[in-house]
């Protein structure tokens, strides 16, 4: 495969003509999945699927996963996505005739099979985020050192009501209280602490349930340290499910769009 330097950003590289409609078309041509919001507002259509498109493609663009035909004329990626029946799909790019524009223009969603794939004499290969698959499952051996203060402190809007309105000490002992659940949790079952990518890292999500044991309200953060963890944050759903949803659909045990 050719090498090149890509634009970090999928709109830098091409331009998308009807972008909220050639989403549509990607997430009907992919196997049923919920790309919305259920609890924040957005400015895209399908934003889940937005931001996963476009995030992919920054990590294939520092991998350098974009080919080219021989004529250098077409461009393709694996988007990661496949079929019901299981056959990937590609997105499809030829040369902007605009050379004041962006360098590629959208032509497609290909599955692998299509003959305008035969342009491309090898497919490139979905994104790939991690090395050690160790760093995709909590060590329950290790410790986790969470800094309380400054997750409530910084992420107080984050919180659903009536949490974000509390006093800070009130709100840190329901946050204590949830994070030794969630520490339970992840020990009756692997499955709990989720994968997610942030900022080419892979970092660990565990449910913090303030009002009811069986349903989350937030995702706390949790970063890998050689002997420890470590938490500093929180997410909303949302925001946990977008960073989520680039390694894997994750598992519906406790984070769903």
């Amino acid at each position: 495969m050719p090498t090149e330097t890509w634009p970090a950003d999928l709109f830098d590289f091409a331009y998308f003509p009807s972008r909220d409609e050639r989403l549509k078309q990607l997430g009907e041509l992919a196997e049923n999945e919920d790309w919305d919001y259920h609890h924040s507002p957005s400015d895209h259509a399908f934003p889940i699927l937005f931001n996963y498109i476009r995030y992919s493609y920054r990590r294939l663009a520092e991998e350098g996963k974009i080919a080219l035909s021989n004529d250098g004329q077409f461009a393709c990626f694996n988007t990661g996505l496949v079929t019901e029946n299981q056959e990937p799909l590609f997105a499809s790019f030829q040369v902007h005739r605009a050379t004041d524009q962006r360098p590629w223009y959208f032509k497609d969603w290909y599955r692998k099979g299509q003959w305008e794939l035969n342009r491309f004499c090898e497919l490139p290969h979905m994104a790939h985020y991690f090395e050690d698959p160790s760093c995709l499952v909590f060590d329950t051996r290790k410790d986790l050192r969470v800094n309380i203060e400054h997750i409530v402190e910084t992420n107080k809007e984050r919180f659903p009501e009536p949490y974000c309105s509390m006093e800070g000490y009130v709100l840190q002992t329901y946050v204590k209280g949830a994070i030794d659940n969630a520490k339970e949790r992840v020990r009756r079952s692997y499955k709990t602490a989720i994968p997610q990518c942030y900022n080419g890292q892979v970092q660990l999500l565990l449910p913090l349930c303030l009002s009811s044991a069986s349903v989350a309200d937030l995702a706390l953060v949790v970063e890998r340290h050689e002997t420890f963890y470590r938490a500093t944050t929180c997410l909303t759903l949302d925001m946990a499910y977008n960073n989520a949803r680039q390694i894997s659909k994750p598992d519906r045990d406790w984070l769903a769009p």
